[in-house]
């Protein structure tokens, strides 16, 4: 597969979640370069903005093993990973298998669970693989968690650890739609109740698991320069240096960044990175990374701003 495939690809998959969603390009783009690039993806905004819909929609169109974990303040962490459970007819433990033993994960509304149980899921995105009772079981290389959270300022949420944040390579902040779009999802979807299929919407399977793999032995192909490497760096280490931030962005921030901005090029029907491909993805790689210092937050300065002034600031190969 070369990249103008991966590009007619990644359309026809965009064709299929908009017979569902209703504009959230961006978030659409995001979702097919963590795809490609093996990575997580952490949605969040008000209630009601397509959210759950969007994922359902994207793992429709993907023809992957799907699950999905509603999260709950009660839920335990053997309630995502899974249990032995001791057999009184044989005598034995048998292993009973939660939800993360599959392809694309949903974990919908991850933040209005404890961090004890939201850390169940850290070996599976990290490792891919899940340890119960000491014992190893692998999950499949393209496990992929899409996760889905309402802003921390509502009621009944709980703030993702530093940690777990770590392991998403993008977090996108959906906002209500555009007027136009608003109008089109009110005559599209206020006939029916209740959240429709992606089956019922007309939303059909466009790619395979070897379509999938092909994709991203192609994106690992695509061309890095050491200059555009360079500039990946220190943008990385300019969120540390800045004097609005109190905690900048990891080396594995730096590695995941890379990454992704290959997928992006690929996206694109490019065989190299460039500069362009790391601006246009700082924001939603590195805003779940960076934590601002008190002062800046009190002045009424937004991480959004502070990543964009950066990367202003960093000189970017010609």
């Amino acid at each position: 597969m070369n990249v103008a495939e991966v590009k007619a690809l990644a359309d026809d998959i965009r064709r299929e979640i908009g017979k569902a969603v209703i504009g959230q390009e961006t978030a659409v783009d995001l979702l097919l370069t963590a795809l490609f690039a093996g990575g997580h993806v952490l949605l969040e905004g008000p209630p009601g903005t397509a959210k759950t819909l969007l994922a359902q929609t994207f793992a429709a169109s993907l023809g992957l093993d799907y699950g999905r974990i509603q999260f709950t303040p009660d839920l335990m962490p053997g309630d995502i990973i899974g249990a032995n459970l001791f057999n009184f007819q044989t005598s034995t433990f048998t292993l009973t298998r939660g939800p993360v033993f599959c392809e694309l994960l949903l974990a919908d509304e991850i933040n209005r669970t404890p961090p004890k149980t939201q850390a169940a899921l850290l070996e599976a995105m990290q490792e891919r693989r899940i340890t119960i009772d000491g014992q190893s079981h692998e999950l499949s290389p393209r496990f992929t968690v899409v996760a889905t959270q309402n802003p921390i300022e509502q009621q009944g949420t709980y703030p993702l650890p530093e940690a777990q944040l770590d392991r998403f390579l993008f977090k996108h902040v959906l906002d209500y739609p555009e007027r136009a779009d608003e109008l089109a999802i009110v005559t599209g979807h206020g006939s029916r109740a209740g959240l429709p299929s992606p089956a019922e919407l007309g939303v059909r399977t466009v790619l395979d698991r070897a379509a999938v793999e092909a994709a991203v032995a192609t994106v690992a192909q695509v061309r890095l320069t050491d200059e555009v490497a360079a500039y990946v760096v220190d943008l990385i280490r300019a969120t540390r240096e800045s004097a609005d931030v109190e905690t900048g962005a990891s080396p594995r921030a730096g590695a995941m960044l890379a990454l992704a901005a290959r997928a992006h090029a690929a996206l694109d029907g490019r065989d190299y990175v460039i500069p362009d491909d790391v601006k246009t993805l700082a924001a939603p790689a590195l805003r779940h990374r960076v934590i601002l210092q008190p002062a800046a937050e009190i002045e009424g300065r937004r991480v959004d701003q502070v990543l964009a002034l950066l990367v202003d600031q960093v000189a970017a190969p010609r």
